[in-house]
């Protein structure tokens, strides 16, 4: 009995112990999910915060850009021309910054922990074993140590700073695919040597000018003790690469409002659309300059052919690119007017994109994308396409240089590495101004021992004056920010955009007083009228295009065009009789619709002072090889009135040109208000007479 007694009394034990250590589980197991489920609420709260804190962020931005749009029609009703749009932008983007920086404070989270661990590189993702729970944290970057207590402070104004990828790959396309997409293309071609010349040339020698002057500064800072990192003589030719970039979109719009004279428009214009590109690849050939050896920042010949070599490469490559991705945009679906817009819209975009994923720049293969889109697509696409297309790009542009600009002044305090050093900013702000001018003048004076018409001292004057930075350069140079040689590029980068956009950019319409440049001047006038020592009255193109854009306009109008568009004349009237079958099958039977109704942009551009036909109507008005006028009948023989002829032909809004034996439409000036009936009578009347 003693012995059962003694037996019950153990199970009874291990009952209650079994009971205990369940109970004591299942308190365990309550806690852990208790403690789970607060931590997943305070996950959501702080998702739902971060969510708000972004949702406000985006909100600054989008208020900077109501304000400016504001205060730009207040401008443009007061006709108000001493600060740009851009300038403005700077300016709001400036008092934000402040705001943020010194008015707004974000109490510290005492939850953060600081950790040390010894590892050989920063790993781009971190995983965090707490508790047997995995976290995973990404990398965003280097934080100096006098930084580290003071990191919560800073979260608002790291929420309110961009990816510079964000620049590149959303913002800069649309800006530069506008610009190719709106090219003047008569005026840009009829100073294309020119435009070249400073754009390639030019930026490469003011790359040079300014690398060599900067290097010199780094030396002198370096020699009294001023220098507080690496600074290499690459690092002043990337510096140099990046300020090359102009972006006069203050003056251009100035120029454009107060109708300057169009060669000069031209000239600017086309010469910031292409060093914006040769800039970009310049600047990534000096990064990938690699010399043999330890020390990277030597010279070496072989290392300079071969950074010369990725130059050309990347250029033709991207150029290749872009032009082929503009001519395959061969769309069919006019029927649908918004599938093809947007068609052409995600064609022009994935340019950019394919480029860079490529290896070459998407800057430059979307520029020629957009010029190539505007000759051969434009055409095809139905008219509610075209005019969609040139809003849609524009408002793009518009809202993206904008913001762009606007960031720039909020980045001039929310960025926390800005290293500002006196001698530097000075030395920055002298070799831009020399290697402008080293641009400029004598590249000037070589274009003009073979131009016909000279780029006059004034001119001159005003290039140089309005070689403003802007979105290019800020763009590349917030790109790389990691060492201390880019962030000193960066911050004194800011001060020359912000001194260019306000003083120079501002100060246009005084410089173009100053210089005597006339303004009024109808940007798309194409002929002018002038009397001969014989006092016959002449007509006149003001710039006859090269022998080489004659020959491939040639081309281009009679076979590229007909395949590529519906705007050519068809193939089976440019191609030879034996290519009858090749060229009934590539030709369109829209085009054979079109025919009658030939509308061609780019006709005027080899016109010349001589062989010129202009018919109105069944009226023929010609001038010869020495520009007197000669009228005549119709084809039939058929007298028909002048005046009548000439008000039906006009009741259309086109003339036609015939130039020797191609028969072109081509569209009346769009600048122009339309002429009474009586005055326009009167006006071919006089013309007839002369």
């Amino acid at each position: 009995m003693g012995s059962t007694c003694e037996i019950n009394a153990a199970m009874s034990i291990w009952r209650r112990l079994s009971l205990f250590v369940l109970a004591s589980s299942l308190c365990s197991c309550l806690c852990r999910a208790e403690d789970s489920a607060m931590e997943n609420i305070v996950t959501e709260k702080k998702a739902e915060e971060s969510h708000r804190q972004d949702s406000a962020d985006l909100l600054v931005f989008i208020l900077l850009l109501t304000l400016t749009i504001l205060t730009i029609w207040l401008f443009k009703h007061r006709r108000f021309r001493f600060l740009h749009e851009t300038g403005l932008a700077m300016i709001y983007g400036l008092l934000v910054g402040v705001v943020l920086r010194y008015a707004i404070h974000v109490p510290s989270d005492m939850n953060n922990v600081t950790l040390s661990c010894n590892v050989n590189a920063s790993p781009a993702t971190l995983l965090v074993n707490v508790s047997g729970k995995f976290y995973e944290y990404t990398l965003k970057g280097e934080i100096s140590g006098s930084e580290v207590n003071d990191i919560q402070d800073n979260e608002m104004l790291r929420k309110v700073t961009f990816d510079p990828e964000v620049f590149f790959n959303i913002l800069l396309p649309p800006i530069i695919f506008h610009a190719g997409y709106s090219l003047k293309r008569r005026h840009f071609f009829r100073n294309l040597g020119s435009i070249l010349a400073y754009a390639f040339v030019g930026t490469v020698v003011s790359c040079f000018i300014i690398g060599l002057l900067m290097y010199g500064c780094v030396m002198l800072m370096k020699q009294i003790g001023q220098l507080g990192g690496d600074f290499f003589f690459t690092d002043c030719l990337f510096f140099g690469a990046i300020v090359s970039a102009t972006d006069p979109v203050t003056v251009l719009a100035i120029f454009n409002e107060l109708q300057v004279d169009a060669d000069l428009y031209a000239l600017l214009f086309g010469e910031s659309v292409l060093n914006d590109a040769v800039a970009v690849v310049l600047s990534s050939s000096i990064v990938g300059y690699q010399p043999e050896g330890d020390n990277s920042h030597t010279f070496e010949a072989m290392a300079m052919l071969k950074s010369f070599g990725i130059f050309l490469g990347v250029f033709s490559g991207s150029f290749a690119l872009g032009v082929a991705t503009g001519v395959v945009t061969f769309t069919k679906l006019r029927d649908f007017p918004l599938l093809e817009t947007a068609l052409f819209f995600l064609m022009s975009w994935s340019t950019f994109l394919l480029a860079e994923a490529c290896g070459f720049t998407g800057v430059v293969a979307v520029l020629f994308c957009g010029m190539t889109q505007a000759h051969y697509t434009f055409n095809n696409l139905s008219p509610e396409s075209q005019d969609r297309t040139k809003q849609l790009f524009e408002l793009l542009n518009f809202l993206a240089e904008n913001f762009i600009f606007s960031y720039m002044g909020l980045t001039l305090f929310t960025f926390k590495n800005h290293v500002f050093n006196p001698i530097f900013i000075v030395g920055a702000f002298l070799a831009v101004f020399l290697g402008r001018a080293a641009n400029i003048y004598p590249l000037s004076f070589l274009l003009n021992l073979g131009r016909k018409y000279k780029i006059s001292s004034n001119f001159q004057h005003m290039m140089m004056f309005a070689g403003l930075r802007g979105a290019m350069t800020f763009a590349l140079s917030i790109r790389d920010t990691a060492t201390y040689a880019r962030q000193m590029m960066f911050s004194t980068t800011l001060l020359v955009v912000f001194f260019t956009v306000w003083i120079c950019g501002g100060g246009t319409t005084q410089m173009l007083s100053c210089q005597k440049i006339r303004v009024g001047v109808d940007t798309d006038q194409e002929n002018f009228v002038s009397i001969g020592p014989d006092g016959v009255e002449r007509r006149s193109t003001k710039q006859e295009s090269v022998w080489f854009f004659r020959i491939w306009y040639n081309f281009d109008h009679n076979y590229l065009k007909p395949i590529l568009t519906h705007s050519g004349p068809p193939l089976t009237a440019t191609l030879p009789a034996c290519c009858g079958p090749l060229a009934r099958c590539l030709t369109s039977p829209q085009a054979y619709e079109n025919e009658e109704q030939l509308k061609d942009s780019d006709s005027d551009l080899i016109l010349n002072d001589g062989d010129i036909t202009l018919a109105y109507g069944d009226i023929t008005v010609s001038t010869d090889a020495t520009g007197a006028h000669t009228s005549g009948t119709p084809v039939g023989g058929v007298a028909v009135n002048s005046d009548e002829a000439l008000d039906r032909e006009l009741a259309f809004g086109d003339h036609e040109l015939v130039i020797r034996g191609t028969r072109l439409v081509l569209p009346m000036d769009d600048s122009e208000p339309p002429l009474p009936l009586d005055s326009r009578r009167h006006r071919h009347k006089n013309e007839t007479m002369s």
